[in-house]
């Protein structure tokens, strides 16, 4: 066995933490199912001990667990690139954990339900806020309207800069290409954060 090789090959692999956030019950628990290649790590409770009298399950009543601290999980996009996910609690008396969910990530991915668009306006808001780059991923849910992506970007008021994609998070292809994207976009900003004033962005062909 060429020990050399194998641990070459190890330290050029990198590893990267993205963070899955939205609002109660958009899909952030089944993207990080969908995609994981280990068992996910889960914190959930019965929403029925935990968030009677507490949380608005008005919009999902068949939901029947809530994420209490986070959803773990892992896949690798290429030989080199794995990426950790980690997903928020939805409920909003959990949100005093995102900030050390969020520590070292590279970017985030919002959930967002078309039928609560108005759920979705506190995270992006807090990505904003922490200057992390985020994408917007719309879960196309089965029985609810579908919008053009741009009207809904256009409903959220986001910047023209960042992207928005429709996604079905039970769907692993559909959830990887989200991820792809993140990662694109959060390295894109990184490369013109770090660029010199003045240097023109490197050619495609370069």
């Amino acid at each position: 066995m060429d020990y050399g090789r194998s641990s070459h090959a190890a330290s050029a692999s990198a590893s990267t933490k993205i963070v899955v956030a939205g609002g109660f019950g958009v899909g952030k628990t089944t993207l990080v199912g969908a995609v994981s290649e280990i068992v996910p790590l889960r914190t959930e409770a019965l929403v029925t001990n935990v968030s009677a009298g507490t949380d608005d399950l008005a919009a999902t009543p068949s939901k029947s667990t809530t994420t209490v601290a986070m959803d773990f999980g892992r896949i690798t996009l290429a030989d080199d690139l794995v990426l950790y996910l980690f997903g928020t609690p939805g409920q909003r008396r959990f949100w005093f954990m995102w900030d050390d969910l969020v520590r070292g990530a590279i970017g985030a991915i919002v959930i967002v339900d078309t039928a609560r668009l108005d759920e979705a306006f506190s995270a992006i808001d807090y990505f904003e806020a922490k200057g992390l780059p985020f994408i917007v991923a719309v879960n196309e849910f089965d029985g609810t309207q579908r919008y053009p992506v741009d009207e809904v970007a256009e409903a959220l008021a986001l910047p023209s800069h960042v992207p928005i994609m429709p996604i079905d998070a039970r769907d692993r292809e559909s959830a990887k290409s989200a991820l792809v994207r993140v990662t694109e976009f959060a390295l894109q900003q990184l490369s013109t954060a770090t660029r010199p004033v003045g240097a023109s962005p490197a050619s495609p062909d370069a």
